[in-house]
């Protein structure tokens, strides 16, 4: 971790992300009982300047594995849920963020020699059991030595954090995590063709869609590795999923922050779906992709059909970071989907400085199986 010697200088890098000033120096980790931004605030920021995200444009591999430094914000992220030699249900949270500080027009290129960039390197990490919740945080500026996103092979890297495949595409990889209270090492693997989210990768994110992202997922990834925490190591093993996502507004200002589902369900099948939450029921936008191993996948969404996805919170619990629904009922009349989710750990906060809550779920109904939720916007 970065050292934490600094609420002025990590306050400075808040001002930073709202007001663009180009970055100089590494951010320190901050006080999070300081914080003032969140995973939303940050995604419903202005976007002027930046580049929009249109439909119809064809995304293209291996390229937009790599950053997109016209656009605001995008990230990296993957969750799996494993079990440990010893039986143990875990889950394991990955995200690199990369977000712009400056529009285009005024970005500088970081190089071997150069330390001045617009381009902040935030990455997440995290290891989630029935009985505790471990948290990690990186910050940096982008810079070949410190943060960055590379072809020749693929890499992803914050410091020792890292991401590394063999080639330039996604996999076979190696996923690291080097912390001082938890690490792990993990083989990735998958066959199987990359998922595009919505229209062929353009996702709305509202009903009018004013705002949008490029999303792609890839749901079937295999998993083999080691985690170690408090000095004992296991090995782990399961299934993964990874998220590629950029945009330059995820929300709209009406908009309050977003409740998303990964599920795994036991017919080999696998849901993404989310809801963006507006001020009443009817202001909510809804979107699923149920997907297959072939490639293969049906779209459903709020816009088309306004009663298709009904998704209810049914239990409540109170957190470090607000109150939050634990429990849920997912409802997707087209697919023949009843299911009902239930945190494994309630408490899976992630105590950041961009904070949400992040954690694996268990799956029962019309399907069984396990998955991962992410909220944010409670308070």
């Amino acid at each position: 971790m970065i050292s934490a010697t600094g609420k002025k200088a990590f306050s400075i890098s808040l001002v930073a992300m709202a007001f663009g000033t180009v970055l100089s120096a590494c951010s320190p980790a901050p006080d999070v009982h300081e914080q003032s931004t969140t995973i939303s605030n940050m995604s419903a920021q202005s976007s002027v300047g930046y580049s929009e995200v249109v439909q119809g444009k064809m995304l293209q591999f291996p390229r937009d594995h790599l950053a997109h430094n016209d656009y605001k914000i995008e990230w990296w992220y993957l969750t799996a849920n494993l079990t440990t030699s010893k039986g143990e249900d875990v889950g394991i949270q990955w995200t690199q963020f990369r977000i712009g500080m400056t529009p285009p027009t005024e970005q500088l290129t970081a190089s071997e020699n150069d330390w001045s960039s617009n381009q902040l390197y935030m990455a997440h990490a995290a290891i989630t059991s029935e009985d505790e919740h471990l948290t990690a945080e990186k910050w940096s500026r982008a810079h070949p030595k410190l943060a960055s996103v590379s072809p020749s092979p693929f890499t992803v890297h914050l410091q020792n954090w890292q991401w590394q495949s063999q080639s330039d595409g996604l996999f076979p990889a190696t996923l690291t995590v080097n912390n001082s209270d938890f690490t792990y090492q993990l083989q990735l693997n998958s066959q199987q063709p990359i998922q595009l989210q919505g229209d062929k990768g353009y996702s709305s994110k509202s009903a009018d869609q004013a705002v949008a992202s490029y999303y792609y997922s890839q749901p079937f990834i295999d998993v083999t590795g080691e985690m170690t925490r408090h000095g004992v190591t296991e090995k782990v093993s399961g299934k993964a999923w990874l998220d590629r996502e950029w945009s330059s507004q995820f929300l709209t200002k009406a908009q309050q922050g977003w409740d998303w589902f990964s599920l795994r369900l036991n017919d080999d099948s696998t849901l993404m779906a989310f809801r963006l939450r507006g001020d009443t029921e009817q202001d909510h936008f809804y979107s699923a992709r149920r997907m297959y191993a072939d490639g293969s996948g049906r779209n459903i969404n709020s816009r088309d059909n306004p009663n298709d996805i009904d998704m209810q919170p049914t239990q409540w619990q109170q957190t470090a970071l607000g109150k939050h629904p634990i429990a849920w009922r997912i409802r997707i009349n087209s697919e023949a989907i009843d299911l009902t989710t239930h945190a494994i750990n309630p408490n899976s906060d992630m105590l950041v400085s961009t904070s949400y809550w992040e954690g694996p779920i268990n799956i029962q109904g019309s399907h069984q199986g396990q998955g991962y939720m992410e909220l944010t916007g409670y308070h």
